[in-house]
């Protein structure tokens, strides 16, 4: 047994490093964008075809438009959607890259980083962020979500927008969250971290209001 965790103690220390080359990284690349960076969540099972799907193209192209940057992990699907959307109208299109045998970076990106580690990701994505759009996803989504929410409500990040659209597909944890506030287990002002919205011209007009 002392073998084993002595190795594991080894790799963890040459581990470091890699984490920190891949902070570095992502903090130069992403700090050296002039503008403001909005980082969209949904998911990668979602392909072309699907209302998600072009829902994140239309949001993607719209910020993209506006001038905003969009920031998405980088792979298949709702993530495609809105790097390609941002792209395709000459945008700043950002992909997170993670390195998973699922998942295959698409190639709508302007700027790409490869990473290894989901955290380093969640840093990443909140740290240049003036706002964060949630599109329809699975586990993936609601734990960036989660991640998202609880910063904001401990005052751990500056209260930034976080948009889920569309509502409909939103509601039933909008529901739940009414109810968790209900229990006392959140505070009513909660409530209100999540905004939720139908249509990318939506986001657009909100966040343009919020940053004036």
């Amino acid at each position: 047994m002392k073998p084993l965790i002595d190795q594991l103690h080894h790799e963890d220390a040459w581990r470091l490093f890699r984490i920190m080359a891949e902070f570095v990284e992502g903090f130069e690349v992403l700090g050296g964008i002039e503008v403001p960076l909005v980082s969209v969540f949904g998911s990668a099972r979602f392909s072309e075809g699907h209302p998600a799907y072009e829902m994140g193209y239309r949001l993607g192209r719209a910020l993209a438009e506006a001038g905003f940057g969009v920031v998405t992990g980088g792979g298949p699907g709702v993530m495609e959607a809105v790097n390609r959307g941002a792209f395709e109208a000459g945008g700043v299109s950002v992909g997170l890259n993670i390195e998973l045998p699922q998942e295959k970076p698409n190639r709508y990106q302007t700027h790409s980083l490869s990473l290894s580690y989901f955290f380093v990701r969640k840093v990443l994505f909140v740290r240049y962020a003036v706002g964060f759009v949630l599109l329809p996803g699975g586990f993936g989504t609601l734990d960036e979500l989660s991640e998202v929410l609880v910063l904001v409500q401990t005052e751990k990040v500056h209260p930034f927008p976080i948009y889920v659209l569309p509502k409909a597909y939103w509601q039933g944890l909008l529901d739940w969250m009414a109810f968790l506030q209900e229990e006392g287990a959140i505070d009513e002002k909660d409530l209100g971290l999540l905004t939720p919205l139908n249509a990318p011209d939506e986001v657009i007009q909100d966040l343009k209001k919020r940053l004036s």
